[in-house]
């Protein structure tokens, strides 16, 4: 049976981070593209990461290159590539740098793996996937963006220490931007099935959904120097395994709404079906 192909494009933390996850799990065979100052950086990492596989117990071919020749038929592609938020700085703006990195990355991608799917975790992320869809000229359903995972999981973290309980038993939704502009749904908020409202006050619960809009935020903050990449690159996966594996998970997506949610022609963060085909269905919500 033919491995998944994944093409991690940005070798920076949260793309060695994603690599490492992906492999990990056992997705498929990797590939880590990256045009460092030191053209051999990708190599390294990817066969430290490799050298991991006996330790661990995955088998995975992991490659790393700097010629995106060599990540020709991607099933599914991982932007990473860009400049990372510092201290001070907004998702808004990496907007004039990050848009020429994407729009060149998703060229490459458009030549060497034109049936791949593409998620896009670049920042400011509905910028981002939105310009990496006009570049590829894929269908809509094979360019997404990751935000909403990661997003729902600082969410579900935060709740879960708030009530001393298991993160397992925690599951949420949100809509909307990656930031100020998301919107945790308190409807589809539930511990162990139990309405949150029912388990914590109104006035502490909105001081929960602003620490999470402000999650990455904090994060910058208390590094100095970069941004989050452990949880970004574990959301990523969990998108990468839905597509490769075709589990069809309910999940948080930058996705392409036409007349969805009253969106004319921009990709905003909604609940989607993600499967083997990309983005199969959105689902909507009475907000």
């Amino acid at each position: 049976m033919r491995r998944a192909k994944i093409t991690i494009i940005g070798a920076g933390n949260v793309g060695a981070t994603t690599a490492h996850w992906c492999a990990a799990a056992e997705l498929g065979d990797i590939v880590l593209l990256d045009i460092p100052q030191t053209e051999t950086m990708p190599a390294g990492k990817a066969l430290d990461l490799m050298q991991a596989s006996p330790i661990v117990g995955f088998d995975a071919r992991i490659t790393g290159t700097t010629n995106y020749d060599d990540t020709a038929d991607s099933d599914v592609v991982v932007i990473t590539a860009g400049i990372p938020r510092k201290p001070g700085m907004s998702r808004d703006d990496l907007l004039k740098t990050n848009a020429g990195i994407v729009g060149s990355v998703a060229e490459q991608i458009k030549r060497t793996s034109p049936k791949s799917i593409v998620i896009v975790v670049s920042n400011p992320l509905d910028a981002m996937v939105q310009r990496a869809a006009v570049v590829t000229g894929f269908p809509k359903n094979r360019v997404l963006g990751q935000a909403g995972v990661l997003d729902t999981a600082r969410y579900r973290t935060f709740l879960a220490v708030e009530l001393g309980v298991s993160v397992e038993d925690v599951q949420a939704m949100l809509l909307g931007g990656h930031g100020d502009t998301m919107v945790p749904l308190r409807s589809a908020t539930s511990v162990g099935g139990i309405p949150v409202s029912q388990l914590i006050a109104a006035d502490k619960l909105e001081e929960i959904i602003q620490r999470t809009r402000q999650g990455g935020g904090e994060i910058v903050s208390l590094l100095k120097t970069g941004s989050a990449y452990y949880a970004p690159a574990a959301a990523t996966t969990q998108m990468v395994e839905s597509i490769v594996r075709d589990k069809k998970r309910l999940l948080p997506a930058a996705a392409y709404c036409d007349k969805e949610y009253g969106v004319g022609g921009f990709y905003v963060g909604v609940p989607v079906i993600l499967g083997s085909e990309g983005v199969e269905r959105i689902i909507g919500l009475a907000i």
